[in-house]
């Protein structure tokens, strides 16, 4: 219960800034500065694998506010999801450890923009996330980027993609929606 309390302050701290000092540059990485609570470990004593998830959309939350992506998308009925992610783990964050979830937008292929978040404690990366999203219109389809990109008022400024995570994201893709997709173990 305790992540939508910090949900709830990231977006009003993102919202209060997004206000006093207007929109970041969309490619400007964005920094949430966080502390390891009771509720976040495991029976290992560290941060629950889980729980890095969920606080790293935390970051995505705090960068679509501070750019104005989120307010795009309220006003034209769109919004993002979660097509895939992967996590690495290089070091555990222990319990009352001061962090910061650090989060960048890579790029874009034509259907998906990828981010990037990172749990970083005093310039150590601790653990990353890629994390690849969609922006859905509620009335169904994919939203072009071309029409994301005008919505903002911004140019496509986003760097090329890395070959590897084109790869990834194919190799981790789940049929379509509309196809089939049985589960079947051999």
């Amino acid at each position: 219960m305790n992540v939508i309390w910090r949900t709830m302050l990231t977006i009003w701290r993102a919202k209060v800034l997004l206000r006093r000092r207007g929109p970041v540059d969309p490619t400007r990485v964005g920094r949430v500065r966080l502390r390891v609570l009771p509720t976040d470990i495991d029976l290992l004593r560290h941060m629950n694998n889980g729980r890095y998830a969920s606080l790293f959309d935390l970051g995505r939350f705090d960068l679509l506010i501070r750019t104005g992506i989120w307010d795009v998308l309220k006003e034209r009925e769109w919004y993002a999801v979660v097509a895939s992610e992967t996590i690495t783990f290089r070091k555990s964050l222990e319990l009352w450890q001061k962090f910061t979830v650090e989060t960048r937008l890579l790029a874009h292929d034509d259907k998906s923009v990828y981010m990037v978040h990172r749990a970083v404690v005093k310039g150590e990366i601790y653990a990353e996330m890629i994390v690849r999203a969609r922006f859905l219109r509620r009335s169904g389809g994919i939203v072009p980027h071309e029409e994301l990109f005008e919505a903002l008022h911004r140019p496509d400024t986003l760097s090329a993609l890395d070959p590897w995570i084109l790869d990834w994201a194919k190799a981790s893709a789940l049929p379509s929606t509309r196809a089939e997709a049985p589960s079947i173990w051999e």
